[in-house]
């Protein structure tokens, strides 16, 4: 009997008994349990089948080492001792939980190729090189964000994930272990319940382009109302059709709808006069695909992130415009700010605050006095308090300084900061990509006080103030501070906001994860503005 199974085993592990093996291991186990009293004599075949699919192939380390040509794989097998993993059932695990990447709005990336036709150790290769890949993906995303963007140094996710992997083969938790690596927040969830959602009603979108032309105002008539109540309906800004019968038979642009168009241009950030003109249909005419797209895009920026962020911070999202001040992991600030215009883009970068400027002065840059302010004649320079000191533009201190009264300085390579600014109407706008790079922050002072008060320097603080100087003031403890772009995100009331692509980025992550090209608005700035 023993000489009998050793033989069986040993065919397994060559692939060529598996008959023999269904014959053996119900003997096998039938005495065991006459040994012990057990049940197991009655569900032997099946035990024998689970028995069977958690044996691993047999494969010679040299046949893996010649098949394992990348350096990953040479490494993961290396720490392995050449030893494969993937058993019939660890494989399986792996397959079902690819089938689920739409979860993780992955389903556009071909993970696993067509193991049919491979040798056994081109097929072990083959998981593994799957596996690490999705794992790596959930782990820190599909794409390097440093080499998307010309500058990126927001710090990402550092997982070993050769080691988890081999662990949880073993453990027999491979799907557990991969749902582990993907961010677990409740903001993570809810864009992949969106994602599916809109995945899930694409096939049923047959709607027609609503078409450009004329402004339409509140009371006008317009033929276009029917499709963009539809629209509204659909994006649920509207539960149930507004307009009444002579509403539909004179095409009336009523009440009813007027309010869904405001609350909609509010939510994607577009001016909310209830007046639809070319942006308002550009974002109307949004399918649920292109939806879909930039959620899977949104979340692919969290997956960048690293998972436990400092408690205390501010987070600033370039594409909504918008300023959050947390401390110890609450949200304490909210405030609108003014960012890079397109051309002269807020990078996303990590960097600390260490220090507020009272009534700064401000140097301008090159760039500015041979673009902007290039023949500007001597009333200009005297109106905007400007002087030369030491062949260097200087605006000198004062209400008029383009920096305002305060100045947060971070410490970046990239000249990159915070500040105040005497261009205050600009808040009140709905697209805030207006400035030369840095933050503008609305009402600054305030925020100011905020901080000093916080980290203890109130006093010392508003004395620097009132001194009308440019004056430094440390702050105790340094706060970190995140630029980042996100145009799909949560808000405090737990609604999923979108906004549009004023920089373009969505472009390349999107294509990363497998999407074709959308066509999300690019908004583009006309103001005329010298300010950092």
């Amino acid at each position: 009997m023993q000489r009998a199974v050793h033989r069986s085993m040993a065919g397994v592990g060559d692939g060529l008994v598996r008959l023999r093996i269904h014959r053996i291991l119900p003997v096998i186990l039938v005495l065991t349990a006459s040994c012990s009293g057990s049940d197991v004599a009655h569900t032997s075949e099946s035990d024998a089948e689970s028995v069977l699919s958690s044996v691993v192939p047999g494969i010679a380390p040299a046949a893996l080492q010649a098949a394992a040509q990348a350096t990953p794989m040479r490494d993961f097998y290396a720490k392995n001792g050449w030893l494969p993993v993937w058993s019939p059932l660890a494989a399986q695990a792996l397959t079902t939980a690819l089938e689920k990447r739409a979860r993780h709005g992955l389903d556009h990336v071909p993970f696993m190729p067509d193991l049919s036709k491979l040798s056994a150790e081109a097929r072990e290769i083959a998981l593994t090189r799957a596996a690490l890949s999705y794992a790596g993906a959930l782990a820190h995303g599909v794409a390097d964000p440093a080499k998307l963007h010309r500058i990126y140094t927001l710090p990402r996710p550092k997982v070993n994930l050769s080691p988890g992997l081999i662990t949880a083969v073993r453990a027999g938790r491979v799907e557990a272990w991969l749902d582990s690596l993907a961010p677990d927040t409740a903001e993570y969830a809810a864009l992949a319940a969106a994602y599916l959602k809109q995945r899930q009603v694409m096939p049923q979108d047959n709607s027609e382009e609503i078409v450009g032309g004329d402004l339409i105002h509140p009371g006008d008539q317009d033929p276009r109302i029917p499709q963009i109540e539809a629209a509204l309906l659909e994006n649920r800004y509207l539960v149930l059709p507004v307009t009444t019968k002579t509403d539909v038979a004179s095409n009336m642009y009523s009440k009813g709808i007027v309010m869904a168009v405001k609350a909609f241009q509010n939510d994607y950030g577009i001016s909310d006069d209830g007046v639809i003109g070319a942006d308002t249909l550009v974002i109307l005419n949004v399918r649920p695909g292109d939806r879909a797209r930039s959620i899977a895009v949104a979340m692919e920026r969290l997956r960048w992130l690293t998972r436990n962020p400092p408690p205390t911070r501010i987070d600033v999202n370039t594409a909504a415009a918008e300023l959050s001040y947390f401390r110890e992991g609450k949200l304490v600030d909210q405030r609108n700010v003014v960012v890079g215009k397109p051309g002269n883009e807020t990078p996303q970068i990590s960097s600390f605050m260490f220090r507020l400027v009272a009534n700064p002065t401000w140097t301008v840059p090159k760039s500015i006095q041979k673009g902007e302010m290039a023949g500007k004649n001597a009333a200009y320079f005297q109106h905007y308090n400007l002087s030369w000191r030491n062949g260097s533009l200087v605006q000198n201190s004062g209400p008029r300084n383009s920096l305002g009264l305060v100045k947060f300085d971070l410490n970046n390579e990239f000249a990159i900061y915070l500040h105040d600014t005497p261009a205050k109407t600009l808040f009140d706008k709905n697209q805030r990509q207006l400035s030369h790079g840095c933050v503008r922050v609305n009402e600054a002072l305030g925020f100011a006080h905020m901080l000093a008060d916080r980290e203890g320097i109130a006093d010392q603080w508003t004395k620097a103030l009132a001194t009308g100087k440019m004056t430094f003031v440390k702050l105790p403890q340094m706060v970190p501070v995140r630029l980042m772009y996100r145009t799909v995100y949560v808000d405090q009331a737990n609604q999923l906001m979108y906004r549009t692509d004023p920089y373009g980025w969505n472009v390349a992550v999107a294509a990363a994860l497998g999407f074709t090209k959308d066509a999300s608005r690019q908004f583009r700035s006309g103001v005329d503005d010298i300010g950092p």
